[in-house]
């Protein structure tokens, strides 16, 4: 069974602005070892800090979220998950997961999403445990 994977955005920005071992991670998706999935809640916050707090222009914002589509699904969310962590912002990756099967998420996040560990059978790693496992 092919595993199927959410990128938290702090994962989806470090491998975009940085590369290294983020951006190889989520190269597993485009090359097919993994499955990609994503909602267009993380898509938003992605498209946000990329356009705020990175200054990126609209246009090269819209250039990489084009490209993520290009081997990322997108699932509907309905929001309703909520408190599985104590940041409310991680409520989207987890039910992202949920709603898709995921196998794994992919995260930085060392304070609130990663002492989960996993969520309903979803494991909860980082991009380097990721790469380990399936490069």
């Amino acid at each position: 069974m092919q595993p199927i994977v959410v990128y938290d955005t702090n994962v989806l920005i470090s491998g975009t602005i940085w590369g290294g071992v983020p951006y190889a991670s989520i190269e597993l998706a485009k090359r097919g070892k993994v499955a990609g999935i994503t909602c267009v809640e993380i898509l938003d916050e992605f498209e946000e800090k990329l356009t705020t707090k990175f200054n990126f222009p609209p246009s090269q914002t819209l250039e990489v979220i084009t490209n993520l589509l290009g081997y990322h699904q997108t699932v509907k969310i309905t929001n309703r998950l909520k408190g599985i962590t104590t940041d409310p912002d991680d409520d989207k990756i987890v039910e992202c997961a949920v709603v898709g099967g995921a196998t794994h998420i992919v995260t930085g996040d060392r304070k609130h999403l990663l002492p989960l560990k996993s969520y309903q059978g979803t494991l909860i790693v980082t991009a380097a445990d990721l790469l380990a496992q399936y490069q």
